[in-house]
């Protein structure tokens, strides 16, 4: 599978999305030894800093992402790029646990800003029909990515030197100088999003001018509908602390599985989504498409879980890795489907002048699995057994069927065109048939997929 496109715009952004994710890929494997063996921090400290710093992020990232539809994605994605740099380089002179948390905070908040910006970066240069497989594109590159980078910090932990992990960081930080040199590198991308086709009445009535966003600064607030998704996504979501750290402490704890079975489940993932998200990711075209991906994730992660189930029942060490290796094949196909269906719901229902503050939000469920999750899980899992992963995955297919019922909300209540700028879109869109991704992008429109869904 070629990761990378033909070149232009989605090319450069994957290619800002593989630098950035090999640095982080060293980063995250050798950062908490670094803090616990030569600075001196406890695993607690360490894993509330950490906590915080996301925390503080998630809040970060709705304002950033408004900033970069104000002051446009690129130049905003480029600083926020330089500012991960920056505190990733502030790390090593971090020596007490007050300069180690506000480092934390600068780090996690310059990653979920960029996140944002490089989400309305990308639905401004790339058309609405392209924008899920170039996501899925990203997806792939930043996992292979994580793979490389992961593989260099093996060598520093080998190593176990206080040279070797600061080697690390500054791989990190010329890493996210690249990202924001390959950011730069790209078109201009207007503030606001995409132009508006003249007047556009909302649900309430207000019409607005072309270009201009109406209502609250940070809109996205109020958008109860958006926010009931964003929660939903959150709760599906939680398959990624599942697999880092329930899953592994499961497999050590309740299962004669060998134990370097969690490494190789692991890799089983990653190189799963390496090679078959952009494949998985084509079938999605609309938001029809999406909430059938979506939903069939949730069926996936229900039969995952009743399987991971089984590998507790006094199987031999060779059956419960095998019922392991099972559960997360079922485990991967439906992080791959959730992933395709949630980015294109995540695009399509944010509006095209405040995509920055919108994608800064949707993250913010990611955010949230990565701050409770753990909690949740190992509570659920390790303490409860068996019936904890019954009631796990029927908690997935519950999120993943109501995915459908809030889409459907959702798109009631997006602003829809005029009837004199229905006219004037309807001419455009016929006058474009022979563009590249015009027929396209209108078939994947909100109103199709809205009436499908």
């Amino acid at each position: 599978m070629r990761i990378l496109p033909a070149p232009g715009p989605a090319r450069l952004l994957i290619a800002a999305q593989l630098g950035s994710s090999v640095g982080d890929g060293a980063y995250y494997v050798t950062s908490a030894l670094y803090f616990t063996t030569v600075v001196g921090l406890s695993p607690a400290q360490i894993g509330l800093g950490l906590t915080l710093g996301w925390a503080v992020g998630s809040l970060a990232g709705v304002p950033l992402g408004a900033l970069a539809d104000r002051r446009g994605p690129r130049g905003t994605a480029v600083l926020l790029a330089l500012a991960t740099a920056a505190a990733v380089g502030s790390f090593p002179f971090a020596r007490s646990y007050a300069a180690f948390a506000a480092a934390a905070v600068a780090y996690a908040t310059a990653q979920c800003g960029l996140a944002a910006a490089r989400q309305a970066l990308l639905a401004a240069l790339v058309e609405r029909a392209g924008r899920t497989g170039v996501l899925a594109r990203l997806q792939a590159a930043g996992n292979a990515g994580l793979a490389v980078g992961a593989a260099l910090g093996g060598l520093a932990l080998h190593a176990g030197t206080r040279g070797a992990y600061l080697a690390v960081f500054a791989l990190d930080a010329l890493a996210f100088l690249l990202c924001a040199l390959l950011l730069h590198r790209l078109p201009v991308a207007p503030a606001g999003g995409a132009p508006t086709v003249g007047p556009v009445r909302t649900a309430s009535g207000v019409r607005t001018a072309a270009g201009a966003p109406a209502g609250p600064r940070l809109a996205v607030l109020r958008d109860r509908p958006y926010a009931v998704l964003t929660l939903l996504n959150a709760v599906l979501l939680l398959r990624m602390p599942l697999l880092s750290l329930a899953l592994p402490l499961w497999i050590v704890r309740r299962t004669d599985a060998p134990g370097w079975l969690v490494s190789g489940l692991f890799v089983l993932n990653t190189a799963a989504v390496t090679l078959f998200q952009v494949r998985t990711a084509r079938a999605v075209t609309g938001r029809a498409t999406a909430v059938r991906a979506v939903r069939s994730s949730g069926r996936l992660m229900l039969a995952a879980c009743l399987v991971y189930a089984v590998s507790a029942a006094g199987l031999p060490g060779w059956g419960a890795a095998a019922v392991l290796v099972a559960g997360s094949v079922l485990h991967v196909l439906g992080e791959m489907r959730h992933s395709a269906g949630s980015w294109q719901l995540g695009f399509d229902l944010a509006p095209a002048d405040r995509m920055g503050q919108y994608q800064g939000f949707f993250g913010t469920g990611l955010a949230l699995a990565r701050t409770l999750g753990p909690l949740l899980l190992t509570s659920l899992l390790l303490v409860w057994g068996i019936p904890g992963w019954v009631l796990l995955g029927g908690v997935f297919a519950a999120a993943a069927w109501a995915v459908g019922p809030v889409g459907r909300w959702a798109a009631r209540t997006r602003p829809t065109p005029a009837a004199g700028a229905s006219a004037t879109a309807s001419a455009t869109a016929s006058g474009s048939a022979g563009h590249p991704g015009g027929a396209a992008a209108a078939r994947g429109g909100p109103a199709t997929a809205a009436a499908s869904a």
